[in-house]
């Protein structure tokens, strides 16, 4: 079974999301919206499926990254991400919630050996490209 299939997002805290992005906007091009910006990419074992890593500056003040004390997250995606929780708890592996399921995607997270907060996304790309596309518009 695979693991991690690739990264699904980059987080980080800092003091004012709304002026880095606009930085990162004007000086290496990134298109931001107000969440961040997302790369858009071809699965390389199904060329015609389409994948998307999220990019996003949080408010140093952030609850989210918690219970770890780092200034950021990486989300990586998975499959079958129910069936990698049990695995991962049967390894010992701390899961701090509950996967969670939208129409995007599911999502769960763990931490590491050193407090490094992780999420996994089991994605649904399609819908999640009508979000994106929904906000770029």
């Amino acid at each position: 079974m695979k693991r991690v299939t690739g990264v699904g997002g980059i987080f980080f805290k800092c003091k004012d999301p709304d002026q880095m992005k606009a930085w990162y906007n004007t000086h290496l091009g990134l298109d931001t919206d107000q969440y961040g910006t997302n790369f858009e990419w071809r699965q390389s074992d199904e060329q015609d499926k389409k994948g998307f890593t999220q990019w996003s500056p949080f408010k140093d003040t952030t609850t989210y990254f918690e219970p770890s004390p780092k200034e950021f997250m990486i989300n990586y995606r998975v499959e079958n991400l129910e069936e990698l929780v049990e695995i991962l708890k049967t390894e010992g592996v701390t899961i701090t919630d509950e996967i969670q399921a939208f129409e995007y995607g599911k999502f769960v997270h763990i931490m590491d050996p050193e407090g490094n907060k992780i999420e996994l996304w089991e994605p649904n790309d399609i819908e999640y490209e009508k979000l994106v596309i929904g906000r770029t518009k």
